[in-house]
């Protein structure tokens, strides 16, 4: 049977990356104001339910308003 520790140094860069994804992800909602689609409580609900690296990127992908 396979040791949880066997897989330790792939799960924590895993994890760091995505914490630093959603917590980059929550500063960028919450310092603009308009959004492509829906609004800023929407796109927070999104990238926190959604948190393991899809919410985030749907995010960046289609609510994110592009900027000049």
């Amino acid at each position: 049977m396979l040791d949880i520790k066997e897989f330790l140094p792939f799960i924590i860069p895993l994890a760091v990356v995505e914490i630093a994804l959603l917590a980059y992800t929550i500063y960028h909602i919450l310092t603009h104001n308009s959004y492509k689609r829906g609004s800023r409580g929407l796109w927070i609900a999104v990238a926190i339910i959604g948190m393991q690296f899809i919410g985030p990127v749907l995010y960046f992908l289609l609510g994110k308003e592009e900027t000049t």
